[in-house]
């Protein structure tokens, strides 16, 4: 991994790092080697999940092309956790926060559904491909950029 992808840091003061380490309490509903899902705290709709890998890395914006089949991996375990959770794939919206417009400098992927069910702020704050919260597939073709 390229050495921008990574930030040191103090695990014990990011707080989705203590989710990760199970320092800090949380309805897990997927954990791995690689990925922690959770739901968010403020959901923005019924099902609004966020899919955090357990390694540290700042926001997807400090990844290289080397990350692009973790961020696949991250879209395609999203997509699973909201099929077990009730919800449905076609109505979900799936995003990252582009900085420097996150509170958690820890990547993670947002899965929102359904989207019609997102309240007004919501849509503004996770409008798909803004300058602050870009698709996956956005993204990606912004990694492969950097090859």
């Amino acid at each position: 991994m390229s050495a921008p992808a990574q930030q040191q840091t103090d695990r014990g003061k990011c707080v989705f790092c203590r989710i990760c380490d199970g320092v800090e309490p949380n309805n897990i509903l997927h954990q791995d080697d690689e990925f922690v899902v959770f739901p968010d705290i403020r959901p923005a709709a019924p099902h609004h999940y966020l899919i955090v890998p357990r390694h540290h890395y700042i926001d997807v914006k400090n990844l290289s092309a080397d990350h692009i089949p973790m961020v696949e991996k991250m879209v395609s375990l999203s997509k699973e956790v909201l099929i077990a959770q009730g919800g449905c794939e076609s109505t979900a919206r799936l995003g990252f926060h582009w900085p420097p417009f996150h509170t958690v400098s820890h990547l993670h992927l947002h899965i929102i559904a359904p989207e019609a069910e997102m309240g007004f702020i919501a849509r503004g704050m996770f409008k798909k491909d803004s300058f602050w919260f870009v698709s996956p597939e956005t993204a990606i073709q912004r990694l492969r950029q950097k090859m």
